[in-house]
């Protein structure tokens, strides 16, 4: 049931924008009201929740670090991996944003045998799987951007033509559309086959099923419901600028594409997505590993009103001679 339910939730949300489009005439409600509402409840939820974050104290010195620290001139210490300087810790930074170079050193683990042992393996398919998928995601999010700056920059131009460089078919099939299926799928299936599935829950894989749904509608619109550019160029710049018009050249793939795009915007700031933003604020990745070299001080910590051993034992000094426990003094 929970691979069922969020795989019915997508397509029952997606059925409804295209029934309601395309039988009632309901452009008004899904490609204006709908993004609208979307976007500002995203923005405030995204913000309240950096907020929050930002405010949570960090009392104690806790960054993870995958090498040696710096100590003594003659030992060589790791200046990304264990950073002690703002120039290390951002470049560690830009490695996980990047690269997910905690990723990369993921491992797998097994049991075998009839005693069950547990055996490490590597497991770099996960990692080239995410890291296909993130890139391409990236790739079609400043393919995008066309939609939205006029006029359009050169290098989108230069960007669209390389991603779209095998042009085998008319219109061509991007590059970024089948890697980021692919690895969709690939995402998808590690859940169903691997026990990962016993520690996932529906919303895994709503986000799986909603991000499918986008590509696939994307890909559908270019293909099949083929739609005009110009008139989707000119309502995403009505609906940037205040001026929302619907446009009769819009098909309703295009609001079953567009709702789906705010829905996940909506969801952003509630889901395991926020990781976007939450990566820059985690303390184990933004934090300097100087211990040796600083102390540091929790400046939340507040005085305590200790009991000590020895007063403790001044306290019940008759009761323990008389039970027979010695006494330190």
């Amino acid at each position: 049931m929970k691979i069922i339910l969020p795989f019915f939730a997508v397509s029952g949300i997606a059925a409804v924008i295209y029934i309601g489009v395309k039988v009632y005439n309901l452009q008004l409600v899904f490609g204006i009201i709908l993004p609208y509402l979307c976007f500002i409840l995203a923005l405030v939820g995204f913000i309240a929740r950096i907020i929050r974050w930002a405010a949570s104290p960090v009392p104690f010195h806790i960054p993870t670090v995958c090498g040696q620290q710096r100590s003594l001139p003659w030992i060589r210490s790791s200046k990304i991996d264990s950073p002690v300087t703002g120039l290390g810790v951002l470049f560690r930074v830009l490695g996980e944003v990047l690269f997910f170079r905690s990723l990369f050193r993921n491992d797998r683990a097994n049991l075998y045998g009839e005693q069950k042992r547990i055996i490490y393996s590597s497991d770099k398919l996960l990692w080239v799987g995410a890291l296909l998928f993130h890139w391409f995601l990236l790739v079609i999010i400043l393919r995008h951007l066309r939609l939205f700056l006029e006029p359009v920059p050169s290098w989108i131009i230069s960007l669209q033509g390389l991603d779209g460089i095998f042009e085998t078919t008319m219109p061509g099939v991007y590059i970024s559309n089948v890697f980021i299926s692919l690895s969709i799928l690939y995402l998808l299936f590690r859940r169903f086959r691997s026990r990962i599935r016993y520690i996932s829950l529906p919303a895994d894989y709503f986000i799986l099923f909603l991000l499918g749904g986008i590509i696939l509608s994307g890909i559908l619109m270019r293909h099949i419901y083929r739609i005009d550019i110009l008139d989707a160029k000119a309502f995403i710049m009505g609906l940037i600028y205040l001026k929302p018009m619907v446009h009769e050249g819009l098909g309703a793939m295009f609001y079953v594409h567009l709702g789906l795009v705010s829905i996940l915007t909506l969801y952003i700031p509630h889901s395991k997505l926020m990781h976007m933003a939450g990566v820059f604020l985690s303390p184990t990745r933004n934090l300097k590993n100087n211990s040796r070299m600083k102390r540091h001080i929790n400046p939340w910590d507040y005085p305590v009103k200790v009991h000590t051993y020895e007063e403790w034992e001044d306290e019940f000094k008759d009761a323990l001679k008389e039970a027979g426990i010695p006494l330190d003094r």
